[in-house]
């Protein structure tokens, strides 16, 4: 089944709608963590500050910020990308017929085998997009050309290998919450206003190395890859400087796909909070987060705690973070 047109012109970055600014001379961002960084905003993450957060652990129920993996889940498949599968290269049955590893049939009846495979795109499910996914004029952030870094096996810098362990404060913004509402509208792009008055309901700062993650509520749509692509909420561009340069967010994540609200508002970028949160501030973006669980209990401060994959030289990879209740 295809998504529909609307989603598949967003991704391709080519919705009607009047850009609010032109894209002018960007460029990438360089680190003030010096030039042979790979890691950006996750260097606010210290012995102290992980030793912070976790002082605060009250304990009891964790609450698991990822989804679950199907056939048929939402993904990027609308943009040319293969969608999630399984199958299975084992089965007690086919065991006994195939024999694959010799063993006889009497033994294979008497030990059943189940085996299975995988095959994603990288961005499929909660993952952590790595620095390297998205940069401007042949540069990703800090400067790394493509030319000198990129070869057919992935990037030799700020692949998704280099992603440390995540401890730090998490921050829930309850935005489709904060409007009493089950899901933000189709397309709607999520403002600056919309973040501090959030805040503001829920009785939260925002300290510089915070994980922030925003509910758009779009999970109620989940299970429908079609409806949960098509006209997805997300963030604006003026949003995010508010999370990345006025509040020092070291992470930024929503539970969407695409993070960003289309059509773009800059002409002549078709993801350019994306670019900017990757390639000119240094700061990673998880996307698909499960935030059903805090929302309803109405967790919005937090230890953090995720750890992604080690995909060396990829630009994201799944996770499965949780999050704990602090006092």
């Amino acid at each position: 089944m295809m998504i529909k047109t609307t989603l598949f012109a967003a991704a391709m970055g080519l919705l009607l709608g009047a850009p609010l600014q032109a894209a002018g001379t960007a460029t990438v961002g360089q680190s003030p963590w010096g030039p042979q960084d790979e890691l950006g905003a996750l260097n606010l993450m210290t012995e102290a500050s992980r030793a912070a957060i976790l002082s605060r652990v009250s304990g009891g129920e964790a609450y698991d910020l990822s989804v679950e993996y199907f056939i048929g889940m939402p993904g990027w498949h609308a943009a040319g990308d293969p969608r999630y599968q399984m199958w299975m290269t084992h089965t007690p049955r086919g065991t006994v017929k195939s024999d694959p590893m010799h063993l006889g049939e009497e033994m294979n009846a008497h030990v059943s085998y189940t085996g299975s495979a995988i095959s994603m795109y990288a961005h499929t499910g909660t993952h952590i997009d790595a620095l390297n996914h998205f940069g401007l004029n042949g540069e990703i952030y800090n400067g790394f050309r493509a030319d000198d870094h990129l070869g057919d096996t992935g990037w030799n810098v700020t692949g998704a290998e280099t992603i440390p362990p995540i401890i730090a404060r998490g921050v829930l913004i309850d935005v489709a919450g904060a409007k009493d509402l089950e899901m933000l509208p189709d397309n709607y792009r999520i403002t600056r206003a919309d973040l501090e008055e959030t805040l503001a309901a829920q009785e939260v700062t925002l300290q510089k190395g915070d994980v922030v993650l925003i509910r758009t509520g779009r999970m109620a749509a989940y299970e429908d890859a079609d409806a949960f692509m098509n006209a997805a909420p997300g963030l604006g561009m003026e949003a995010a400087a508010f999370l990345a340069e006025e509040s020092g967010a070291m992470i930024v994540g929503a539970d969407n796909l695409s993070f960003e609200a289309f059509p773009s508002e800059i002409e002549g970028n078709y993801v350019p909070v994306h670019t900017y949160l990757l390639a000119q501030q240094g700061v990673p973006i998880m996307e698909l987060v499960y935030l059903e669980e805090l929302a309803a209990q109405d967790i919005h401060e937090f230890a953090f705690i995720g750890g992604s994959l080690k995909l060396r030289g990829a630009d994201a990879a799944p996770m499965r973070p949780i999050a704990l209740p602090i006092k």
